[in-house]
Order: C-alpha cells, then structure tokens, then sequence
C-alpha cells in the first residue's frame, strides 16, 4: 500500500486499539489470581498500550519503579490498597508475560506502520490545527478547472499521510506544497504565513495572478520557491528577504514590476535567484554583488537600468570565496562601464551583458576568468580594442562582441583558444586583415566577421577547416579569391559586399592567370608578340565555327520568341472568353488580381521571374490555371494550381499592404530563389502583377504537411516510428541549413509549414518570408507567433524571433510526433509541453506516447525515451538551456541511424 492512502493510519489505529482491548481483557484475569496481583498499572499516552508491572517480584519477575512506569494517579486509591494486601509469589506472576506481549505489541505495530506506510515514510501525526486552516484559505484562493484539489477535504485527516495532493508533512506540520502545471488561477493566499514549517513551495507553470504575499517573510524554514511562468503582478516584498534559509527564488516569466529589494541578499544560504522575464526597474542592488553564496543570478529582459556597481567580489575579508558562475543581465537598459570587479569572479562559467547600453572599453580584468565559457557582450555601445587578455580564456566556447563599435585588429592570440566554438565580431569597425591562426581552431563552428572594414585575402589557411558550418564574411573590403573549400561549402551570402573579392559563385569569376612559368610579359613585348604571330589554319576554323555557332543561336532565338507570342495572343483571345461568361478563374482558385491582367496575362505590364526548377511556364499558364484554394496562413492565401499541361505547383498570393515595396522585395526575393536544400522547399518562380499583386511559386508536396499528415482526416492510418523518426530528422536537417549556411531565422515553425514529398521526405517551408514584409507586418506576425502550441514563452518579451525559438518549436513538433496530439488543442488547461511534462513527472511516461508506437515498444522503446528526452530539452523554459540544432540533429541520428523508410500514407495539403 501507498501512504497516499489514508487507510495507512486508519489500519495503524485499528491494530493499536484491538493491541489494548486485548491486554484489558487479560488484565480482568488476571486480578483474580491469587498468585500475583500487580501493584499499579498505567496508560502510556503516546501508545495507548496498558502495561502493568509487579512490586515485589524475584530475579525471574518484570520489576519497575513507579518513576520508571510513570503516572499512576489515575488508578483508584482503593484499587491500589487491594494490590498490596495481595501477597505475590514470583513463580506464578504474569508479568514477565504481559511485558513480552506488550514488547510483541510494539514490534508488530511498526512493523505494520513500515508495510502500511513505507512510500512517504509519514511520522503518523496529522496535521496541525492552524496547518489546516491555512492549506483550506490556501485552496479557497484558488480556481482549480481541473479538480485537482478535489482530495482536499474538510476534514483534514489525509493532508499529512499522502491523501492531499502535492501537501508533504513532517510531525504535522506541511513542509512542501507542489502544485506546478495544475492549470491553477486565482492568487495565493496571506494566510501562507500560518505554515511555520514550509520548506517549499512550487506552483509553476500555472496561471496564478495577484501579489507575492507579504507574509513570505514569516516563513522561518523556507528554502526554494518556485513560481516561474505564471501572471504574478505587483512588487516582490521586501520581507522575503527575511527568510534566513532561503536557498532559491524562481519568479521568472511573470508580470512583476517595481525595483528590486536589496533585502534579498540577506540570506547567507541563497544560491539561485531568477526574475528573468518579468518588468522590474531601477538598478541592481549593490547588495547582490556582496553575496558569497550566490551561484546564479539571472536578471535578464527587464526594464533594470543605471550603472552596475563596480563591487563584484569585494568583502570585508578577503580570503572569503564568491561562488558565482552564471551572470546573465541580457536585455535592460544598463549604462556606463562594464565593472571591471567581474574579473574578481574566478568561478564564473557565463557572462551575458547583451542587448544593453554599456560604453566604454572591455576591461582587461576579464582575461582572469579562467574558468569563463560563454562572454557576451552584443549589441552596447562598447569601443576601443579587444583586450589581448582575452587569449588567457582557455575554457571559452562562445564570444560575442556584435554591434559594438569595437575598432583596430582583430587579435591574432584568439587562435590559442581552443576550446571556442563560437566566434562573432560582426557590425564592428576592426579593420586590418583576418588573423590566420583563426583557422587553426579545430573546434570553431560559427564565424561571423561581417559588416566591419577588413581588408586583404582569407587566410588559405581556411581549406583546412572542415568543422565550420557558418562562415560571414560578407560587406567588408576582402580582396583576391576565396578559398576553394570555403566557396564549395557556403554560399555568395557569405561573402557579398566584398567588391574585389572573386571566386565565391559563377558571376564573381577570378581572372586567368598568365599561361607558361607564371611570369606576366611586359604590355609592350606582349603587344610586340601578338603583331608578328601569324593565325593557323585552326584557329582560323574555330573562329569560323564559333561566328556560325552565334548566327545559329540567335535565329533559334528569334524562332521561339516568334512561336510564345503567338501562343500569348491565342490565350489571351480565350481570356476574352473567360471574361465574358463571368467569374470563371476566381471559382477555379486564383482570384483575378484585375480585369486586364486576365484578358492580357503577361502582356498587360505582370512580371514573371524564374529560378532554376523543372517547370517552366509563361505568366499566361499561370494565371490560367486551374486552381484549387488549399488554405490560408499569416502571410495569405495559399493555392494548388494545375497547368496546361498537367503539372502541378503551390501558389502563395501574399496578402495585400504587408509587403516591401518592389525594389526591396525582388532583391530579397531573389535571394530566397537561389536557396537549395533536400529538405528545404524551393521556390521556384515569383510574379509582380501591374497593381501590386505579388505571388510566389514553390513546388507542390502531394502528402501535404505534417500536421494533416497527423491530424488530418483519414489519419486512422498508422503511421510507424520510423516514419516519424525520418520526419524529425529532415526537418533538424533542413533548419540546420537554414541557421548554419543562410543565416535564416524561420520565426513562425509549425508542423502545418513542414510539407511531405511523395517519398515522405520533409521539406520545411515558409522560410524568410519575414525579409519580404513590412516591419509593421512583422510584428504582427511575432505577435501571433505560435498562438496554437508553438510559441516560445520568451517571444512575448523579445521583438523578433531567433535560432532559440525556432528550437522551442522544433521540440513541440518532436513532441506532436511522439503523442499525434496537435499543441492548438488544450489539455487539462495546459499546452503540449506542460502536458508532457506533468505526465512524466507523475512517471506515467507510456501514456505519453501515441498509442500506434506503443505496440513496437519491445523494439523501439528506448528510442522513443531518447526523443522524448531531447524534445523536453528543446523545449525547456529557459532559452539558453535549449541545444543548438546541430546538437538536436546529432542526438536524432544517434538515436536512430538513418535507413532505409516506408512511406506511409497522408493527405494533401498546403505550402
């Protein structure tokens, strides 16, 4: 049995009792005897056993003094007089007997308590008077949809033995209340400050309004709460500071506004405090930076401003030790200096000072941190160099000094950092050339030098470098070739802006070098040769092949421009047609962006533009087509359209008013066009219409998205684990590409933009489509951002999405895979992740998975732990806690090696 049965106390009282009735009745027996009478005999209160002892009684007799047994005044005078008139002969006395009995009693009422109450280990004490009356205001104060609460009864008897859901006890009184992804509202109540006891209080990830109360600090005992990801308002009290055990404060993710206490450093035990994602102002308490317990302090996007004290690790002794490793400050408002006191911190492990408005230079104090992994300080108002300290960071794997205005050489000492993956000094002013022992950090994943005044060539040292996969270097002013194994593996995106660089794409050439020893003749002994060389017969040949060969081309030329304008004219005749008998190609999809367009097709001023694909049509086919409206999206109405000649393709028509104006479209446009990946979904064509009407042409997936593909009707279809695994795996793979090689941010993730191939291959779609639009568009699109499941929690606070998101919604996908539940339905009051993740927590794990996997999960059941695992990871509440996507795609086919899949059935859809 479990002690979250009462029946634990109940079956414990009931043997206890029939224990007593049993020894009263020989106790009646025995005071007939007239071989011995005991003395006196007492009630142990604690036990409400009856033990009964002799007086007089031989070395064979139980003997015990009256201070030994206890009280006796509740035994009748007249009682006791009796007993000692009884003369007591030791041989026949009972009481050895009656004492090993109540020993038997003893050992077997534990013995049932440890059976009956094993679980919890509950002391069998019920809880207090003024516990009860507390957990009751508690549970009053909140609305619980759910009924989660339903078990906590007027009574009270099962609150301490494991009845009362998330209530644990210890000698009655409660010392835990965990209540988080209950879907609780409401607000908590004063009365908390009646629970002398509590150690802990979790109620995260629910959806709790109202003020922290007051009374927090009357709470002598309390070590952690947690309260992150809920709708708290007001100000922290200052009294919370008062509670002097107090080890960790989690009040992340609300709506708590107004300063912060400098009481909250007054605990010499704290080492986690978080109110990161909230709206607190004014500075940072000095008293903070005093703190020797102090682990974890993250304060990152609030309104806190000023300067930040320069006293980090001073005390008034100075062989104490300051513990702090994560330092996160991101997104404020802080001026002035970076403190060079930072460097006093040896056991910092991260450092994010970005997305603030500090000044000045980076102190060369921070070259002391040795143990420093993650250093950045983007997006300030920094300047001056970067330290040549920073080379003695042997731990650090990122540093970021983005949009600064950081100035002189880039240091040639970063090469000796070899444990750095990240490197990203872009929207700077360094200028110089590109320090070659960059390239020899074996590690270096990301470099991004772009956007600063660079000169000279790449480093060829580069050719070497195979664990790169981003590479920036674009808007400088390089010059010479690029590097063979750079310009294979990265695209002109990389290196554009740079005028006299060459060699990155097919439209940026270098010149030929000079034939024979590599020695350039002078221009006058050149010229000298070439007038006294006479041509050969051959030449003279292939000059005469290749002036025919021209003459050739250009009459084919002429011959098909002559042949698509008289088929522009037929069709434009039968637009005629189409236009006389009414609405025609709007009821088949496409809605006629004007009367002219329609009769005119491409003629009347529309433009069509092709990217390389394996159809090619006229703007006439197109607007002709039938079409078939498949859906709408953010960004508009999305169309199957089915060409003259059978061939089928996806058009989006953008909504009106949201896109950038021509010029600025068509260049980002066309940038998009060239983008080619398996698992990416290729634009193939985009067309300007005459009054502003913008569409674009991608390939048709006939299995549709992922979301019909699992939701859809007709899904009683099993779709197996190795499917799905395939699925997850393209789309890591496809938004791999897109961070890594086109610097692109999706934004808007949804299994409903991953598409299907008739192979079942995933193609992920809807890709930068946040360049074409307006900011005002944009916005709009991060407001509703993931409004059914797929939205990141830290997206309400940030002002565009980034690869952190993007992340958090490749995990709900992972999830949607694992479970075939859709994030836009609501569960108990909670989405798809919180749902995952109270089921887990409640170690109910199979009920998580989608019933169809479970019938394999002999064979793959460790693999679907694994991905549950790693979709949780990725969907953690806290960004920088989430892995990068090449670490998710590495984990996906470590978990499953890639074979050879059988696809299964699914549903047409849309782009």
């Amino acid at each position: 049995m479990s002690s979250r049965d009462p029946s634990c106390a109940l079956s414990l009282s009931l043997s206890l009792l029939t224990t007593k009735t049993i020894l009263q009745l020989f106790l009646s027996i025995s005071t007939s005897l007239p071989t011995h009478t005991p003395s006196f005999c007492f009630t142990d209160s604690k036990t409400s056993l009856l033990v009964m002892v002799a007086e007089k009684t031989n070395v064979t007799s139980c003997q015990f003094s009256q201070h030994e047994v206890g009280n006796t005044d509740h035994v009748s005078d007249k009682k006791k007089e009796r007993w000692k008139k009884t003369p007591s002969k030791a041989h026949t006395s009972p009481c050895c007997f009656f004492f090993l009995f109540w020993v038997w009693t003893l050992v077997l009422s534990t013995c049932l308590k440890s059976v009956l109450c094993e679980d919890e280990g509950w002391d069998g004490v019920v809880v207090t008077a003024s516990n009860f009356l507390a957990l009751q205001a508690f549970k009053q104060e909140l609305v619980d949809p759910e009924g989660f609460l339903r078990s906590w009864n007027d009574s009270g008897y099962g609150a301490c033995s494991g009845g009362w859901v998330g209530i644990k006890c210890a000698k009655g009184e409660v010392i835990v209340i965990q209540l988080p992804w209950k879907g609780l509202r409401g607000r908590i109540t004063d009365k908390i400050g009646q629970l002398q006891g509590l150690r802990k209080l979790s109620l995260h990830d629910n959806q709790i309004g109202g003020s922290i109360p007051s009374t927090f600090g009357l709470l002598p005992n309390l070590r952690g709460v947690q309260l992150f990801n809920n709708r708290l308002t007001g100000s922290i009290p200052s009294s919370l500071g008062y509670c002097p055990l107090l080890q960790s404060l989690d009040l992340s993710n609300n709506l708590l506004t107004g300063a912060i206490p400098y009481s909250l450093a007054n605990s010499s035990k704290l080492y986690s405090l978080n109110l990161s994602f909230n709206s607190f102002s004014g500075p940072l308490p000095a008293s903070l930076t005093h703190s020797l317990s102090l682990t974890f302090l993250s304060l990152q996007h609030n309104n806190l401003s000023g300067p930040l004290p320069n006293s980090w690790g001073r005390s008034s002794k100075n062989d104490e030790f300051f513990r702090l490793r994560n330092l996160l400050l991101d997104h404020n408002f802080f001026t002035g200096n970076v403190p060079s006191s930072l460097g006093a911190l040896r056991e910092l492990n991260e450092i994010s000072l970005s997305n603030n408005r500090f000044s000045g230079a980076i102190p060369n104090e921070i070259g002391s941190l040795s143990r420093l992994k993650t250093l950045d300080i983007s997006n300030n108002s920094l300047n001056g160099s970067l330290p040549a300290t920073l080379s003695n960071l042997s731990s650090l794997t990122l540093l970021n000094v983005e949009n600064n205005l950081l100035e002189n050489q880039i240091p040639g000492t970063l090469g000796t950092l070899h444990n750095l993956s990240v490197l990203i000094l872009s929207r700077n002013q360094f200028s110089g050339h590109i320090p070659s022992s960059i390239a020899n950090i074996s590690t270096l994943k990301q470099l991004d030098l772009s956007l600063n005044n660079l000169s000279g060539e790449i480093p060829v040292s580069f050719n070497s470098q195979r664990s790169l996969d981003l590479f920036n270097v674009s808007y400088n002013s390089l010059s010479g070739s690029v590097p063979p194994q750079l310009a294979r593996k990265f695209n002109s995106s990389s290196f554009v802006g740079n005028i006299q660089l060459c060699g990155y794409s097919p439209s940026t050439p270098c010149p030929s070098q000079a034939p024979s020893e590599g020695v350039i003749a002078p221009p006058h002994e050149m010229s000298k040769h070439h007038q006294h060389r006479k041509l050969s017969t051959k030449d003279i040949i292939l000059i005469v092949a290749g002036v025919l060969l021209m003459v050739l081309i250009i009459l084919c030329c002429i011959l098909l421009f002559c042949l698509i304008r008289k088929r522009s004219t037929s069709k434009a005749e039968n637009g005629r047609g189409v236009g006389r008998t009414g609405a025609t190609r709007a009821e088949k999809g496409i809605p006629p962006v004007a009367a002219g367009d329609v009769e005119a097709g491409g003629e009347a001023g529309g433009k069509l533009v092709h990217f390389d694909g394996p159809i090619a049509f006229t703007a006439d086919d197109l607007l002709c087509a039938t079409a078939e409206i498949m859906g709408k999206s953010t960004y508009g109405t999305v169309y199957k359209a089915i060409l003259e000649d059978g061939s089928q393709v996806a058009v989006k028509r953008l909504r009106e008013k949201i896109a950038k104006g021509q010029r600025e479209f068509e260049s980002e446009v066309s940038v998009l066009g060239k983008i080619r990946h398996p698992n990416v979904l290729a634009l193939r064509a985009y067309y300007l219409g005459p009054k502003g009407e913008k569409l674009l042409v991608f390939d048709y997936m006939p299995k549709g998205s992922v979301a019909s593909f699992l939701h859809g009707s007709g899904t009683e279809t099993s779709i197996d684990w190795q499917t799905r695994m395939k699925i997850a795996q393209d789309m890591a793979r496809g938004l791999l590409y897109l961070h890594s090689q086109e610097n692109i941010i999706h934004g808007n993730l949804t299994s409903s933009n991953v598409l299907l191939d008739e192979n079942t291959n995933a193609k992920i779609a809807d890709f930068g489509l946040s360049r074409l639009m307006t900011t005002a568009a944009n916005s709009n699109v991060i407001a509703t951002a993931g409004a059914l499941g797929y939205r990141a929690p830290e997206l309400s606070k940030l002002k565009k999405a980034n690869s952190k998101t993007d992340i958090y919604s490749l995990g709900v996908i992972l999830l949607e895979l694992l479970t075939r539940k859709s994030p836009g339905v609501s569960m108990n009051g909670v989405d798809l992740p919180q749902w995952v993740a109270s089921i887990v927590k409640e170690e109910w794990t199979n009920e998580v998975f989608d019933a169809d996997l479970m019938r394999d999960s002999s064979t793959v059941g460790d693999e679907l732990l694994n991905t549950l695992k790693l979709a949780l990871h990725c969907v953690d509440p806290s960004p920088s806690a989430r892995p990068e996507v090449h670490q998710v795609l590495q984990q996906l086919e470590e978990i499953r090696p890639e074979r050879s899949v059988t696809p299964s059935s699914g549903d047409d859809s849309i782009i």
